[in-house]
């Protein structure tokens, strides 16, 4: 954080050589954790999570956000009774999936201090409540503190019907880092070989502006060398661009989306039919590389 016209602000990278300010109004809890640094606080856009000075979630975004993410994988998977969450330290994709169907959720992230303050402090998602007994496994949560790669090793038998991977943008520069490991092509392999029947992977893949789409043409790109269909999700509302994949060929996954969605048992608030017409083509020059 810095000091600028006597506030603090939060200098979050957007791209090579530009940054943007978020005017921090109030820290509600900053510090580090064995794998980051967090800072939760009041911003223009309500409280809001920042993870390595990048902007996570806010009050104001967050349910776009989400919503972008989980639901083409309840549409486009061929049920939703089990689901595997790796990382998405708020809770919210969790919360998403138990109004979907899910009666089996297992929530895995490796910061244990990350997911308690969030429940602490953020106004959606778990509360320290809810993290309780999602330990004890107390209802269709369970929650574990654990790294994702390992975890998968625990999957059941029958398979996840869905495995979302929710973590920070990947980074170029530090090829070796933890959460860089759950974005490369062997770890998309092993979410792959946990799937059951008609089971679909989605992934937080990065931005499709053209300053700053290096990690989702790289994620594009993974997906479609391991899976039979590779549904888009480009936000509308947001700047963040989501990727599914499913094993069994599918001619039009956009129309499977359409299908499913008066179907689903959870109803989102920020997208419709019409969104998903207008959501699930990868920008140009994802589709177009050269």
């Amino acid at each position: 954080m810095i000091e600028l016209d006597g506030h603090r602000w939060i200098k979050e990278p957007v791209g090579a050589g530009m940054e943007r300010l978020w005017k921090v109004d109030e820290v509600l809890w900053e510090g580090d954790t064995p794998y980051q640094h967090v800072v939760i606080g009041r911003t223009s856009q309500g409280v809001s999570l920042f993870c390595d000075d990048d902007r996570q979630s806010t009050e104001f975004s967050q349910l776009v956000y989400h919503e972008a993410m989980m639901v083409p994988a309840f549409l486009l998977a061929a049920q939703v009774e089990r689901v595997l969450i790796i990382g998405s330290s708020e809770g919210v994709a969790s919360q998403m999936s138990v109004a979907a169907g899910a009666t089996r959720v297992d929530h895995v992230d490796i910061d244990e201090l990350c997911v308690r303050k969030c429940a602490e402090h953020l106004p959606y998602g778990y509360t320290p409540e809810d993290v309780a007994a999602a330990e004890r496994g107390d209802g269709p949560i369970k929650l574990h503190f654990a790294d994702g790669w390992g975890f998968l090793d625990q999957a059941p038998p029958e398979g996840y019907d869905i495995v979302v991977v929710d973590l920070p943008d990947e980074r170029a520069d530090d090829e070796d880092g933890q959460h860089n490991r759950l974005y490369g092509m062997e770890f998309i392999q092993r979410c792959q070989s946990v799937l059951s029947a008609g089971g679909v992977v989605a992934f937080q893949a990065g931005c499709p502006t053209v300053w700053r789409n290096e990690t989702l043409i790289r994620a594009y790109n993974r997906f479609n060398s391991t899976f039979e269909t590779v549904a888009y999700f480009g936000s509308d509302e947001h700047e963040w661009a989501f990727i599914f994949g499913r094993v069994e060929p599918i001619d039009d996954p956009t129309n499977v989306l359409l299908e499913s969605f008066p179907k689903s048992s959870y109803r989102p608030q920020t997208i419709d039919e019409a969104t998903i017409i207008g959501a699930t083509v990868a920008p140009y020059s994802v589709r177009n590389q050269g």
